[in-house]
């Protein structure tokens, strides 16, 4: 084989392997995800900042919510990958952000009362 169909063999390969892993980062932006989080903590986006974001294959975004209150969440979520975006066209959605308060310094706030409802009230948490 000559060198210039080696090359042009490695370059196609090359192409497709950025193709195929380019196919499993997810799909959501900085600012999807940050309204997902703003919902699922009940502050308003800008009152928190995104830290330590990693993906697992699968679409799934592990990362850490910090309000400016000092309030910390770890949170996930699902985002469609390129690939599963392209085989259901365009039709996969992204999930809603899970988040849970971190215990200890900068925990979440208790329930304020108006949240204090039956089940609360039988729970001894109001």
């Amino acid at each position: 084989m000559t060198s210039r169909k080696l090359s042009r063999t490695f370059v196609g390969a090359t192409a497709l392997t950025a193709l195929v892993l380019s196919g499993c980062a997810a799909t959501i932006s900085q600012e999807g995800l940050e309204q997902r989080t703003s919902v699922a903590i009940g502050r308003q986006v800008g009152a928190f900042t995104i830290a330590n974001k990693s993906e697992e294959t699968g679409g799934r975004i592990n990362y850490t919510a910090k309000t400016t209150d000092g309030v910390t969440y770890q949170c996930y979520m699902y985002s469609a990958t390129g690939f599963q975006k392209a085989m259901s066209f365009g039709q996969t959605p992204n999930s809603d952000a899970i988040c849970t308060p971190m215990v200890g310094k900068g925990a979440a706030p208790a329930p304020a009362a108006a949240s204090c409802n039956a089940l609360n009230k039988a729970a001894g948490k109001c």
